[in-house]
């Protein structure tokens, strides 16, 4: 294919079949990317041959999926995490590199002693280490936001690696053409006769010090603006932009600031992950963190989805069959190595032994900078061509297998640490004796701030709470300053049960996160359905989802946030309190009320659904109805307990579901009720 058109159909296809089908399997979204890849790769059908401008394209994802992890940071817990980026990270980086160095020394020495040519120079170790001791960005930080796992003890280890790892790829990036240079002079000088090594060592330094030292000074100038003056700066430019009231603009603007922050970092010699990064942790702290993520949302998901097939496209399946065994020796080790090293490092560094196996686990896999570090060592001459497949192969099939490892981390960690166990087993133990006295109490899920003012008001009228949270420095504080407030997963069965959710007078999930509201919501509806469910969300998008999930009541920071504000606006133009908060509650009631219901689905079980509950209808009159012609208040519509919400008239748009309104064959009208009154509504309608 070499229409530029074709490939991006051709793409697209893929992506949604392979989606379809691993859905469908249970299995995840991200596998079928990386499958699909696989199958119409170069390698494969070679259906996609020319896939460099694609490539290109799918280079954005992981722009935008650190654009995204960016936002739920901010600069004081970047400050707080500085000791996990610049000490784990960095020994990561570093031991990784001279354990690439040390085995091939040992290798070296053992082909030696058995009378075998080994082949691999020292420099082209320490170019394969660096392309080894990165991690995939991109597949980990996809996988933890989606179990919710970026605030939690191994979490924080995992992105604090992973941003060192950005980080390293800028001298990685000058040291691996130099190292190539060095040893090109060093083959020339053999072949010439000289052997000083001095004049070697001399040599290299010079090659390596002074681009070395002019990054290094780049990049501390273009982060200490950034990070110093950058806030502030944002902060005022959107709130600029915000004025103009335009989406459209707004839209172009954040994708100005990612991007454009994305290439000055990159023209610094930084990564374009890293200034992606920044972007969004620049917006974190501004009130337009949630309209942001909403809005970016949509090319984050897409491109990363292209990022994975063009991952999945460069694994050679005939590299598999012709050196199966290499390629296995390739992929286990490095696997068994690195994940080993990590948890050794974060025991090091004080983690419990299970967040020590967990940072190993979910940092084994290769990474996409590992990508780049290896075919840039290729074209520096550090390795040859023969083994560029098989080490590709070996790091496609690792990145591959991360999403079956994370999934089985916490019985992996159960295996082979009795003390997690333990540790784990004393936390629910903790939160039962804190939970056993108390009943008809609250359980917070989820102790920000939204989670503390609602701790404060139920203290004010004294009613006992429980709050869960799995940010040891947040629960610890709180803890200190008298909150009761343990460390505790919500999304976990045996953290709500030891928290007394059968006792619970309700329970308010105050996570961002609708994933996570969702898990927790199955927990207590499978638990405890009697206990009511107050769920906090960003906007009225997923009240449907959580409504349908159990929820009680669904509160929008959206819709809320603009109802005080229209109160305190029609309160400072004179109208009286009294009427103002008429007002605001008949607006409130309208706006819930319009959010009510939702369609019908193939996967609805209404056998076992509620039948009581609200469901929307569109009912199209067909050609001979015999209701065409009749006003819309002529109808039943009291009998069968069903409103009509509002009709669609071809060439006439959405018009009010007005009682004088005369229906029409092909008006399309939209329903709202319970099913018995649907139904009966349905059968009138399209009667003949």
């Amino acid at each position: 294919m070499h229409n530029s058109l074709d490939i991006v159909l051709l793409y697209l296809l893929a992506a949604v079949s392979g989606v379809v089908v691993f859905r469908s399997l249970r299995l995840p979204p991200m596998l079928g990317y990386l499958v699909v890849g696989v199958l119409i790769g170069p390698h494969a059908l070679a259906l996609a041959r020319d896939s460099e401008r694609v490539e290109y394209l799918a280079e954005f994802g992981v722009v935008f999926l650190m654009f995204v992890i960016g936002l739920e940071f901010n600069l004081p817990k970047l400050r707080s995490m500085q000791r996990l980026v610049f000490g784990l990270g960095l020994s990561q980086v570093l031991v990784t590199m001279a354990g690439a160095v040390i085995g091939h020394l040992a290798l070296a020495a053992g082909f030696a002693w058995m009378g075998w040519q080994w082949g691999l120079h020292w420099t082209s170790a320490l170019a394969l280490g660096g392309a080894m001791a990165m991690s995939s960005t991109a597949i980990v930080m996809k996988l933890m936001a989606e179990r919710t796992e970026l605030e939690s003890e191994h979490g924080r280890r995992v992105v604090g690696i992973l941003l060192f790892q950005d980080l390293a790829v800028v001298p990685l990036l000058i040291l691996i053409p130099a190292l190539g240079t060095h040893l090109a002079g060093q083959a020339a000088a053999v072949a010439s006769g000289a052997h000083d090594l001095g004049d070697q060592a001399q040599a290299l330094g010079e090659s390596l010090l002074i681009p070395m030292l002019t990054a290094l000074a780049k990049a501390a100038v273009v982060l200490t603006l950034l990070l110093v003056g950058g806030q502030k700066l944002m902060n005022r430019w959107l709130t600029l932009v915000a004025k103009r009231q335009s989406d459209e603009l707004f839209m172009l603007n954040i994708l100005l600031l990612t991007l454009g922050l994305a290439w000055l970092t990159e023209h610094f010699g930084l990564s374009l992950a890293l200034g992606a990064f920044l972007a969004g942790m620049l917006i974190a702290e501004t009130p337009y963190k949630h309209q942001v993520e909403s809005d970016i949302r949509p090319f984050h998901d897409i491109l990363l989805g292209l990022f994975f097939i063009t991952i999945g496209m460069k694994l050679n399946w005939l590299v598999l069959l012709d050196h199966w065994l290499l390629v296995l020796v390739l992929t286990i080790f490095p696997v068994l190595f690195k994940a080993g090293l990590i948890t050794g490092l974060a025991l090091l560094g004080g983690a419990r032994s299970g967040v020590a196996i967990r940072t190993g686990l979910y940092l084994a896999q290769a990474g996409e900078f590992g990508f780049v570090l290896l075919t840039l060592a290729v074209s520096s001459g550090l390795i040859e061509r023969a083994w560029i497949s098989p080490v590709l192969a070996s790091m496609v099939l690792s990145m591959l297998a991360t999403p079956f490892m994370i999934a089985h981390a916490d019985r992996i960690v159960n295996r082979l640490s009795r003390r997690d166990w333990m540790m784990s087993s004393l936390a629910i133990t903790t939160l039962a004796s804190k939970s056993m006295k108390i009943r008809d109490h609250v359980i917070i899920a989820g102790y920000g701030r939204c989670g503390q003012n609602l701790a404060r008001l139920l203290t004010q009228q004294g009613i006992p709470f429980v709050a869960l949270d799995l940010d040891p420095d947040r629960v610890s504080q709180a803890a200190a300053a008298g909150d009761n407030v343990v460390y505790g997963d919500a999304n976990r069965m045996s953290s709500l049960v030891a928290a007394g959710l059968s006792r619970a007078s309700a329970i308010a999930i105050t996570h961002q996160n609708t994933r996570s509201a969702l898990r927790t919501l199955h927990h207590v509806h499978d638990h405890a359905p009697h206990v009511p469910a107050l769920v906090r969300t960003v906007d009225s998008s997923d009240m449907p989802a959580l409504h349908a999930a159990g929820a009680t009541v669904v509160v929008p920071e959206a819709l809320e946030g603009s109802l005080m504000l229209a109160s305190h606006a029609l309160a400072l133009l004179g109208v009286p309190v009294q009427q103002v908060q008429t007002i605001t509650q008949q607006a409130r009631d309208a706006q819930y009320e319009l959010l009510r219901g939702y369609f019908h689905g193939a996967d609805d079980d209404l056998t076992t659904g509620d039948q009581q509950e609200v469901r929307l209808l569109s009912v199209t009159l067909p050609p001979a109805c015999r209701c065409a012609g009749m006003a819309l208040g002529d109808l039943a519509w009291s009998e069968w307990q069903v409103r009509a919400l509002h009709l669609r008239r071809p060439g006439d748009g959405v018009l009010p579901a007005r009682p004088e309104l005369l229906l029409q064959p092909g008006d399309t009208l939209v329903l709202s009720g319970q099913t018995s009154g649907l139904d009966e509504a349905r059968a009138v309608l399209m009667a003949l």
